[in-house]
């Protein structure tokens, strides 16, 4: 079961890796007013979502305390980065606003992974 689990957050911190990297790739043209959200930065957040929830069903089975509150955080920040890049996926260009808010909540994200014990 380990194994598996070591898998699933090998894949958790890819898709963290292509959200955040699909971020700082466009930070130039978001001081410009052209960036944009690309798909990796989309099938990033997908796959942080399947494999998060993948993650708390195999520490569950495996008997793993599981922090529920801490999940539930980071469920709901991840759902809000998901929905704007979802709706705002074909646009263009994007808001610096909503561009930076993206940024923000994923790294906010990976601190609350990181820091939350």
């Amino acid at each position: 079961m380990d194994v598996l689990i070591n898998v699933f957050v090998a894949l958790h911190i890819i898709g963290i890796a292509a959200l955040l990297g699909g971020f700082l790739t466009q930070m130039k043209a978001m001081g410009a007013g052209t960036a944009r959200f690309t798909p990796p930065m989309l099938h990033g957040a997908l796959t942080m979502l399947v494999t998060g929830v993948a993650l708390v069903g195999l520490n569950e089975a495996d008997g793993q305390a599981v922090n529920n509150l801490k999940v539930g955080v980071k469920l709901a920040v991840l759902v809000v980065i998901l929905g704007l890049v979802y709706v705002k996926r074909d646009e263009e260009t994007v808001d610096k606003a909503v561009f930076g808010v993206v940024g923000g909540l994923t790294i906010a994200n990976i601190f609350i992974a990181t820091l939350w014990t």
